[in-house]
């Protein structure tokens, strides 16, 4: 028995579209008039829902992030800075006065001239919470999380830079025994 429930298609799955059709053409109209009426949809969204979806699209992406080590160079801590402040404020230099800082000092953070301090994350952290009250929870340790994962992973992958210079600095004088 041979119908089309079992012998989907499942082409073309980013648009959405169910793919049981009987043409090529048939699936490519009815995926071209939803994408259609998803741009109508998005031109009609308010400045603060486009903020409220890109906001909880952050937050994914950053607990996307803490779930698994990441070995490259990036620099994640930062750019997840850059794009809540961009999200939030048409300038940067507005948040750096909305949380009492230099727009030199916010730069440099975002830059990667500057480590954030204690003080910074702070601020960020209780500017979250406000920011995010009325959009989803996020919880208040996000952004030391972020900043502690970048650190720990940086460490482990960069051992073979760091480790034979430390090593010959430890020694073991003491030893326990079974």
């Amino acid at each position: 028995m041979n119908n089309n429930k079992n012998n989907m298609d499942i082409k073309d799955a980013e648009y959405g579209v169910d793919s049981r059709y009987k043409s090529k053409r048939e699936r490519e109209l009815d995926g071209a008039a939803l994408m259609e009426e998803r741009l109508r949809r998005m031109r009609n969204l308010s400045r603060d829902q486009i903020i409220r979806a890109k906001l909880l699209q952050l937050k994914l992406q950053m607990e996307d992030y803490l779930k698994k080590p990441i070995y490259d160079k990036r620099n994640y801590f930062s750019e997840f800075v850059a794009s809540y402040v961009d999200i939030i404020y048409s300038k940067r230099s507005n948040f750096a006065k909305d949380i009492d800082i230099t727009p030199v000092m916010l730069s440099q953070v975002i830059n990667n001239h500057r480590e954030p301090k204690d003080e910074f994350i702070m601020k960020l952290m209780i500017h979250s919470e406000k920011a995010y009250k009325n959009v989803c929870s996020f919880h208040k340790k996000t952004w030391y999380q972020v900043y502690f994962h970048e650190k720990i992973c940086d460490t482990m992958s960069n051992q073979d830079n760091w480790r034979p210079k430390i090593e010959k600095h430890v020694k073991i004088s003491e030893f326990i025994n079974e």
